[in-house]
């Protein structure tokens, strides 16, 4: 049989509300996932979780979310009016409960996000709680430098030619590839190097049952209910 899939809640699990808001957060957590996956800038000074670039889709507006003032982004609401959320408040509500994969998303937030998170880890707590990921593997490699502890996910696009030398050099603990761009031997040549596979973003049970079937370690997915389901049913 294969093997279970580690639930992750892709941008907080977007079928408990919108995409990254404290709402959906509160409820992947109640569900009993295993992580809870968000995106961060630092702007103004803070650490803020949404995942675009430019307003328009999940935040009202029009240009490019990296301009705002820390005023503007006070000022947002997401559609269900919860304020745009700050990573602490995310973290708030994970912490003790499941992991929370960080992944970032604005340029240069690396040096802000070492900083938060070497006072969470001076206020107590535990380098686990935490997982780190980017497509830009550069802010990942300053995490590294300064923050060795918390763990690193190499996300990509595409089928790198050496992901797991890729990987290596960033002395990561997850190679996070798309569902678009994965096969077996990729799978296999970063089980040898002794890394998980994590799988973005997989909502459908045949997708599930292929990647676990591959070998795949875990999957961020929109709907984490209804992978619990489907995994409730398989035991």
């Amino acid at each position: 049989m294969s093997q279970s899939l580690l639930n992750i809640a892709h941008r907080g699990g977007t079928s408990f509300g919108p995409e990254n808001s404290l709402a959906a957060i509160a409820q992947s957590v109640a569900l009993g996932v295993d992580a809870i996956e968000v995106d961060i800038w630092a702007l103004a000074g803070e650490l803020w979780v949404a995942h675009d670039r430019r307003l328009g889709r999940t935040l009202p507006g029009t240009g490019a979310f990296g301009t705002l003032n820390h005023q503007q982004l006070t000022a947002l609401q997401l559609s269900n009016g919860e304020p745009l959320p700050r990573l602490q408040q995310a973290y708030d509500l994970t912490r003790g409960e499941c992991l929370l994969n960080i992944e970032i998303k604005g340029p240069d937030t690396a040096p802000l996000l070492c900083e938060w998170l070497a006072t969470q880890l001076a206020s107590g707590a535990r380098a686990d709680d935490f997982l780190i990921s980017s497509f830009d593997h550069v802010q990942l490699l300053y995490c590294l430098q300064r923050l060795p502890a918390i763990r690193r996910g190499v996300l990509v696009e595409g089928i790198p030619l050496q992901a797991a030398e890729q990987c290596a050099r960033l002395e990561a603990y997850s190679f996070n590839p798309s569902i678009n761009f994965i096969n077996r031997e990729l799978v296999r040549s970063v089980r040898r190097a002794g890394l998980k596979t994590l799988v973005y973003t997989v909502n459908e049970p045949e997708d599930w049952q292929w990647l676990a079937d591959m070998g795949v370690d875990g999957v961020f997915t929109d709907c984490p209910e209804r992978l619990q389901q489907w995994q409730a049913s398989r035991r």
